[in-house]
């Protein structure tokens, strides 16, 4: 790979060990890619939870965390996704001292670092959206499908490893979307039924993204009538990461790359597949329980918006929660400072539910949290945790914010 001088630098360690580690992780997951060189990169995001750390990843972060000021800094903007605990709250989910001791750890060596605490994994909805041609080292599948096709932004799927070291060096390899050609339309999708719910825009993300199943095809969608806003593209993006590894999607005539079929593909060369209504219906199909006993209802995956607060409050206003079922809201520290301003919190919390922030649920020891609660029966409206979460023993059932409302309050599905 051709390194510039100050590149060289730092794999000669002359700016320190961290560094040093740091610029020699991307020349090797570069030269694995094939890629010409280093692309400046102007923020990192990175994955990092303590589920997935474990003591080991944190002894190495406490490493870094260790050395000199000058050498364990990180030279751009970085964030962090949603962690494992909230310290308020933890007790409460029955998760243990141990794995608040260790979120602790972490905390504390990313702090050294000089990185920022966001615990965020819509920080496109909150913290510095990133702007078209953007070159960035983001980490969540959810925050880079968003920001790659929702805003514009350039970014693969970073590991913890990758997102950390672009953090230490301001760059990450040249390979997949930070390069033009690769952003073209692969699939083409014509969309035959309009979404009603932001569960029924992560369906048709699931069902895209189940049909594409691959990192390097790039999914056009035609036949989308009413204007998507923040929400439906976050829960689309974030199933079609989920159910098939996609990291860009065009929306012709609404994200900012695909204003015509013809920017982003030769329609002659590429026949579009229809999505119909029984495809929907197929998808939901697959998610049943219906009259069963609902243990615990849980929005997350990703982390709620304002706007999905504030609905959320509405639906639960003068309600009360079954008294064996629970009810998790799950958003970022903004969202829940505004929350709190606002009253939603508050609101939210008087029919017996609880808001979590700075976390996501799958992140968070789900599988312990089960046991711990007798938890097995769950729903939600994220089409992306029910995609994820039977791998933790749970059994998922999928609707509408609504439905899943009103069956928390009765104590099954309905």
């Amino acid at each position: 790979m051709k390194l510039n001088q100050e590149e060289k630098a730092m794999l000669n360690g002359e700016l320190g060990e961290p560094r040093r580690w740091a610029i020699e992780h991307m020349i090797r997951v570069g030269r694995f890619f094939d890629a010409p060189d280093l692309v400046p990169v102007t923020q990192a995001h990175i994955m990092a939870d303590t589920e997935s750390l474990g003591e080991a990843g944190v002894e190495f972060l406490e490493d870094i965390a260790a050395r000199p000021r000058d050498e364990r800094q990180v030279r751009i903007p970085m964030i962090t996704d949603p962690r494992g605990i909230d310290f308020c709250h933890y007790k409460r989910l029955r998760q243990t001292e141990w794995m608040a001791s260790l979120e602790q750890r972490a905390i504390d060596a990313f702090e050294a670092m000089g990185i920022l605490m966001t615990n965020t994994c819509i920080n496109y909805q909150t913290i510095m959206p990133p702007v078209r041609g953007e070159h960035l080292a983001f980490g969540d599948t959810g925050v880079v499908i968003y920001c790659n096709s929702v805003l514009g932004a350039y970014s693969n799927f970073e590991g913890g490893p990758s997102s950390l070291a672009a953090g230490l060096t301001g760059r990450t390899p040249r390979y997949g979307l930070h390069l033009d050609h690769n952003r073209m339309a692969t699939r083409r999708f014509r969309v035959d039924f309009k979404p009603q719910h932001l569960s029924d825009w992560g369906a048709l993300g699931g069902i895209i993204g189940a049909r594409a199943g691959s990192y390097w095809e790039v999914p056009v969608l035609e036949g989308i009538e009413s204007q998507p806003g923040s929400d439906e593209m976050k829960h689309m993006g974030a199933a079609m990461a989920s159910f098939g590894s996609v990291p860009l999607f065009h929306v012709v005539g609404v994200t900012p790359e695909a204003a015509t079929l013809e920017a982003v593909c030769d329609p002659a060369l590429l026949d579009a597949e229809t999505i119909a209504g029984a495809d929907l219906e197929n998808f939901f199909a697959r998610y049943g329980g219906k009259g069963e006993k609902v243990d615990v209802v849980v929005f997350s995956a990703p982390q709620l918006s304002l706007l999905e607060m504030q609905s959320l409050a509405e639906l639960l206003d003068d309600r009360k929660l079954h008294e064996d079922t629970s009810l998790l809201a799950v958003t970022s520290p903004v969202v829940a400072a505004d929350a709190r301003r606002l009253g939603l919190v508050e609101r939210i919390e008087a029919s017996g539910a609880l808001v979590l922030e700075g976390m996501c649920f799958y992140q968070s020891y789900a599988r312990e949290m089960a046991e711990a609660n007798g938890w097995k029966r769950l729903m939600t409206n994220s089409v992306k945790l029910a995609n994820i979460i039977g791998g933790y023993g749970y059994e998922p059932s999928l609707s509408n914010m609504e439905n899943c409302v009103a069956s928390a309050i009765a104590g099954e599905i309905v």
